[in-house]
């Protein structure tokens, strides 16, 4: 793995020099943009609206659109005055519990990794976090913007969780339909806990696969083996779901014998 950071976990007069590793890995599947008829790939150009021009990068500026439709510009000292103070340190301010974040907060994951030297502290502060049962809300700066996550244990590594600042979370009352007034039948509710019940299992994160990418990684082999001309098999025709009831309690009912049957 490539370090994508390195610094230190701060926490009162202890430092313990670290490197950070992307917890995460994707595994999209790559795919141009290409002209239908000659399989010519597409090539995006930077054109100015105005007059259809292409415009050189030397000419392109960041600006902030104003409300009368007007911009800004922003040049490299005006991000620099605006940037956060670089420091390679994860300063730890305070410890919680880690069931008082919402799940909602919570976004990347990385994994810290200690210097040889710094071994023997970095265990001691991850015994600390197990047994207190607590995580290290802490402020880090990654490429020049400020960042805000808790330090938690997790096996014998120290996981560092990006999570999100308050103002970057929508209001959940700005759908707009959210039910708040709505009276729910005992019936009907007893026969959703049932439902519930029923399908109740332990979590097992190997169970869970990527079945789009890996039938999409199917249909280009066989196409890519094809002959030249050969006709496409027709696409598979998706089992038609049951027509849904007006009668929510049936369609409770219909459901749950679905799933023991």
């Amino acid at each position: 793995m490539k370090a994508l950071w390195k610094g230190s976990i701060s926490f009162g007069l202890v430092h313990i020099p670290i490197k950070i590793y992307s917890g995460t890995q994707t595994h999209r599947i790559a795919l141009d943009m290409v002209r239908k008829k000659d399989k010519c790939a597409i090539q995006y150009v930077r054109v100015c609206k105005k007059d259809g021009k292409e415009v050189p990068w030397e000419d392109i500026a960041k600006g902030y659109r104003k409300e009368n439709g007007d911009y800004v510009i922003l040049d490299k000292d005006d991000f620099a005055k605006a940037a956060p103070e670089k420091t390679q340190s994860l300063d730890i301010f305070e410890f919680i519990k880690e069931d008082e974040i919402p799940s909602k907060y919570l976004e990347k994951p990385y994994i810290t990794e200690p210097s040889k030297d710094a071994k023997k502290v970095y265990a001691l502060l991850r015994e600390a976090l197990r047994k207190s049962g607590k995580v290290g809300l802490c402020k880090f700066v990654m490429r020049t913007t400020e960042h805000l996550g808790i330090l938690k244990v997790e096996e014998d590594a120290i996981l560092l969780i990006q999570i999100r600042f308050e103002d970057e979370l929508r209001d959940p009352e700005e759908a707009g339909l959210i039910p708040s007034d709505i009276k729910i039948v005992k019936k009907e509710l007893d026969m959703a806990i049932n439902i519930i019940d029923q399908l109740t299992d332990t979590f097992d994160p190997s169970k869970y696969k990527d079945t789009y990418k890996a039938e999409l990684i199917k249909m280009i082999k066989k196409k890519a083996s094809a002959k030249p001309g050969a006709k496409a098999p027709a696409p598979r025709r998706r089992k038609k779901t049951p027509e849904a009831k007006d009668d929510l309690l049936e369609q409770l009912k219909a459901s749950l014998a679905a799933i023991k049957n």
